[in-house]
């Protein structure tokens, strides 16, 4: 489904008069613009299932194997739902996040799940690189102590762990505070997506908000930007134009390494005159 110019129109629209501000920490920024997800999507090939004229969004990639649903009318804590269907050698799994997880966190998801990064994948290391505090546990917590990673095993007589972020209002003694977002991933969740989701929520450097943009907190700190408005709408047009690329150069890799290579047959002697 690639992206129109009236969508690319649109959303520099909203954001050219928007005066941008630097907004940390990342996991009280609030959601942000919903199209940093949904025109990544796009700009990789992936296809609208959803009625255009409802608030509805359902995208599914190429391979149909993967399927994202955005509901902003859910009637449960989780607004983006993510599903995998299994394959012969993969199995399925889900994922799901809450209404202001931040839009460039979920970006970093679905990014990875367009092309894969090189690196072996280890969700602990991002956030202990930036300066959050790792328990023994299995947990972390943000330097605020407002956002928890949890590595939570399905039961005591498995070890297939889930993956549970939480942002929370700070709390009293023992009792945690009210939550603020969530984000789950299920205990087949690939480990690369966790790190690249991880590695965008707990990045120091700032994300640009409107000046009336919702944060997830009043404690979100907000300075104005040294970005002006067309900056910003210029970085999101290279992003896409980057994912397209890098999403066109993946499927022709995996056409060819899937491509049989020709059958020859024997020599055949030389023909005696």
């Amino acid at each position: 489904m690639p992206l129109s110019e009236r969508q690319l129109a649109a959303f520099a629209d909203k954001h050219a008069w928007q005066i941008p501000f630097d907004t940390i920490p990342r996991h009280l920024a609030g959601p942000g613009d919903a199209r940093h997800v949904t025109h990544g999507l796009a700009a990789a090939g992936w296809s609208a299932l959803s009625d255009p004229l409802s608030a509805e969004i359902v995208l599914r990639s190429p391979d149909r194997r993967h399927r994202l649903q955005f509901d902003p009318q859910s009637h449960t804590s989780a607004w983006w739902r993510l599903r995998a269907e299994p394959t012969d050698t993969e199995p399925g799994w889900y994922a799901e996040f809450g209404e202001l997880v931040p839009a460039e966190a979920l970006a970093g998801f679905t990014g990875a799940l367009i092309v894969r990064p090189p690196q072996q994948a280890d969700p602990w290391q991002p956030v202990t690189s930036a300066g959050w505090h790792r328990d023994s546990d299995g947990t972390a917590r943000s330097p605020d102590s407002m956002c928890h990673i949890e590595l939570r095993p399905l039961s005591e007589f498995s070890d297939r762990p889930s993956w549970h972020v939480e942002t929370r209002e700070p709390g009293h003694g023992q009792f945690p505070g009210p939550r603020i977002w969530h984000a789950y991933f299920d205990e087949r969740t690939p480990a690369h997506l966790v790190e690249s989701f991880l590695a965008a929520l707990a990045d120091r450097s700032p994300l640009q908000r409107g000046m009336y943009d919702r944060t997830g907190h009043h404690s979100a700190e907000q300075t104005p930007s040294r970005l002006r408005p067309q900056q910003v709408v210029d970085a999101h047009t290279a992003r896409l134009k980057s994912l397209h690329a890098r999403a066109r150069s993946a499927r022709r890799q995996q056409t060819k390494s899937a491509t049989p290579p020709a059958k020859t047959g024997p020599a055949q002697p030389a023909t005696r005159r």
